[in-house]
């Protein structure tokens, strides 16, 4: 029962399940920050407020935070038993079959952890009362957070290599599944490159709209 739990099978299983579930709330988070975009800052304001006190969205937000757990200490487990089978680099003239999105998944997804421990830094802690801040009025944290060039500048790199992250993420949790399909597997694919660069560019576009603000 251990080495069914606990195998590298069922650590990319649940690694999936989880990674599938992040894709889905990353849409639903662009949506609500692109009303950072509106003059009024009354729409964001009451839609943050309704994340942050309805009984169903706190559910939901402790299941997302042991999601984004478990996703990325199985990934980081995974990466460090591929390290640990693969000790010696590859003779000479000789290659991974891994695609280049794969082999860089690691560093991708600890710079994407990085931002997320900045991110909860300048929003979520404000909400916990940890940092100082208005809770109800995140729309001017945002503004405010968007004037300081090295804060853009680490949010849009972070994007790009979320986007590299995306990109294999989604098609590799469906194969993870046993989701293939010589009609769904192709039509998946795309819609790996259109979600890696459509959510990306649609977080970047905001920062980049809200940094000409000032």
């Amino acid at each position: 029962m251990y080495k069914i739990l606990f195998s590298s099978v069922s650590k990319k299983f649940v690694m999936a399940v989880a990674g599938l579930f992040l894709i889905l709330f990353l849409p639903v988070h662009l949506t609500i920050n692109l009303m950072l975009l509106k003059s009024d800052p009354l729409p964001f304001n009451r839609a943050a407020h309704f994340m942050a006190s309805f009984p169903v969205i706190k559910v939901f937000e402790v299941i997302l935070f042991i999601t984004l757990i478990v996703h990325i200490f199985y990934g980081i487990w995974l990466q460090i038993q591929n390290w640990r089978a693969r000790p010696v680099k590859y003779a000479s003239g000789q290659k991974s079959e891994t695609s280049s999105f794969s082999r860089f998944m690691i560093w991708t997804g600890l710079t994407v952890l990085i931002f997320l421990i900045i991110h909860f830094f300048n929003f979520f802690f404000i909400k916990l009362g940890i940092v100082e801040g208005n809770p109800e009025d995140f729309y001017s944290v945002a503004h405010e957070l968007f004037k300081i060039p090295a804060y853009n500048y680490i949010y849009l790199a972070c994007f790009l290599l979320l986007g590299f992250h995306l990109h294999h993420a989604f098609s590799s949790a469906f194969q993870t599944l046993g989701l293939n399909h010589r009609i769904w597997t192709p039509v998946i694919k795309v819609l790996a490159w259109v979600y890696s660069i459509a959510i990306p560019a649609g977080f970047a576009t905001i920062a980049i709209v809200l940094w000409q603000l000032k």
